[in-house]
């Protein structure tokens, strides 16, 4: 057999693109996009996406040109998934909840050559584009318009915007295909949660793989009604853009995610699926005109570790919660926790207690594993053991741009080392117990910050908690938890009262010495927890000067 060898009729490059080519023949008159009054069709989202295409190509734009998307979940924002890579171009979205600063130190780092921007934030794209170098040529800039939004500053006539640029396009483009699967797609930016963004750059390979694992895992039928409440920009939303795209889907576009419009989403456009951070899933358990679901909606939730109390409040309204894990660096989920039939016989409680861990590697992750840092082996099956979560398969990103250094921490040895501290249990499913900068050591105990963060979520009258080390001159570090409490609480609890409830609640060592109550926890762009800016607080705090317990 060794002359069967790969050829052009067999080894075609893999890419998500062609999806949306078979979509426009198969559902061409099944709609597509809605965003509020302006409903598209699967044939009429694929002519924009080849126009878009056509008319970046027409502006210069070739193989490797990074193009940046500002916008959050509109009709231009899911074409440019497919319309910028359709040109050859490297596709970067960029947070809408940046500052300025950091939008101009990745328009700088990318080398943006195009910008297509959401109207309401193009002051702050200019703010970016003038902090830029003088040296450096700036980006482009095309500007997309509403209807629905009341713009402060419209664009000039002359300026070119998102829809001229549609008219100009050829809706017969025959778009410019990878000439390998191996080059680059995508450009996303890591949220910054532990230090300095990093520019993660993925393949049409594993954006590919990526996007049909996800649908197997998640069991997605035909023509699902997907919501868009899962920022775009966020990692992509997880591969569902081509997802939704490649079943024939509806996409549900939302500007703003805020549980009135969610629900009333939900309630108008039959919605079935849609995927959200825990701190959505806890927006819409925690909402003061929350409703109870007519038919079930399938949600998927990553991104942090959803407390156990947070899945069983939102089930109880009428979600079929499922957990994963991935990263900006897997380009979507590659971690689920496989649901098991016999669980559901469990009590509400056991069964959002096993829904929390993580799970297992989805059927097209090859393999995943927790390792002893010392020693490089994998941990005991003991659901204690801690080791660092290692991943390999085919939807790894390339590396980092221009980050030859990082590339080579994270990649080595065979594996992508994520930083996460996680445990395996005796039946083989995971569980992240925290970043490896959050584990708090105290006494010689290790403390999972997560652990305590989910006991703390149980608190009646506590809407999000975040638990960091805080120096202390005996025992080296204790836990100081961060919380900020549910609105309309009629009695609110004093620091000493979360305190004393917790030590009812976990083993005394795990138990906050410092309770700190906040309006608001700092968050990333992405709606993360930012540790780092709390670790910084504790510091400040100095020594806790605890007892000897």
């Amino acid at each position: 057999m060794d002359n069967l060898r790969p050829s052009s009729a067999n080894n075609s490059a893999l890419t998500p693109l062609t999806l949306l080519d078979r979509t426009a023949v198969v559902y061409g008159d099944s709609p597509s996009v809605i965003y509020r009054d302006t409903v598209f069709t699967w044939k009429q989202t694929h002519e924009r996406c080849l126009r878009l295409a056509s008319a970046l190509y027409s502006l210069g734009i070739s193989r490797n040109d990074v193009v940046s998307a500002i916008a959050p979940n509109i009709p231009a924002m899911y074409e440019m998934q497919f319309g910028v890579p359709m040109c050859g171009g490297v596709l970067n979205n960029i947070n809408t909840r940046l500052d300025a600063r950091t939008i101009s130190v990745l328009l700088r780092h990318s080398d943006s050559k195009l910008v297509i921007v959401d109207i309401l934030s193009v002051d702050l794209l200019k703010e970016a584009i003038n902090l830029l170098p003088f040296s450096h040529k700036p980006p482009q800039i095309v500007v997309i318009e509403d209807p629905y939004e009341e713009a402060p500053n419209p664009s000039p006539p002359s300026s070119l915007t998102y829809e001229k640029l549609i008219e100009m396009g050829n809706p017969q483009f025959d778009w410019i295909r990878p000439k390998s699967e191996w080059d680059p797609m995508v450009l996303n930016y890591t949220s910054g949660t532990t230090s300095a963004p990093k520019g993660v750059v993925h393949c049409h390979r594993g954006i590919f793989l990526v996007t049909l694992d996800s649908l197997i895992d998640w069991s997605v039928p035909k023509q699902p009604v997907y919501l868009w409440t899962l920022p775009i920009f966020h990692a992509n939303g997880w591969s569902f853009p081509w997802g939704v795209a490649a079943k024939g889907g509806t996409n549900v576009c939302l500007r703003r995610v805020e549980p009135a419009a969610v629900f009333a989403a939900i309630a108008d456009f039959h919605v079935t699926h849609m995927c959200g951070a825990p701190v959505v899933l806890n927006m819409l358990a925690n909402a003061p005109k929350k409703m109870t679901l007519r038919d079930p909606v399938h949600v998927l939730t990553a991104g942090a570790p959803p407390p156990a109390e947070v899945l069983r409040r939102t089930e109880e309204l009428g979600f079929t919660v499922y957990h994963g894990y991935g990263l900006t660096e897997t380009a979507g989920l590659v971690v689920s926790c496989a649901w098991k039939g016999q669980w559901n016989r469990l009590p509400a409680a056991e069964r959002a207690r096993l829904k929390a861990r993580q799970g297992v590697r989805t059927p097209a992750m090859t393999v995943v594993d927790i390792i002893d840092g010392a020693t490089g082996r994998s941990v005991s099956r003991d659901g204690s053991t801690m080791g660092e979560i290692v991943l390999r398969g085919g939807c790894i990103t390339l590396g980092y741009f221009k980050d030859d250094k990082a590339t080579k921490e994270a990649i080595r040895n065979g594996w992508f080392y994520t930083g996460d501290v996680g445990v395996m249990h005796p039946d083989g499913y995971l569980e992240i117990k925290d970043r490896s900068k959050d584990v708090i050591i105290s006494g010689g105990e290790n403390i999972s910050s997560i652990e305590v963060e989910s006991v703390m979520y149980g608190h009646p009258a506590v809407n999000e908690a975040a638990v960091v080390a805080r120096p202390d001159e005996f025992w080296g570090e204790t836990p100081c938890a961060f919380v900020s409490l549910k609105e309309g609480i009629s009695s609110p609890p004093k620091e000493g009262e979360v305190i004393a409830w917790c030590r009812e609640k976990m083993p005394h060592y795990m138990v906050p010495k410092t309770v700190v109550i906040k309006d608001e926890l700092p968050k990333t762009s992405t709606g993360k927890i930012q540790k780092y800016v709390l670790r910084n607080l504790a510091k400040q705090m100095g020594s806790a000067r605890t007892s000897r317990m």
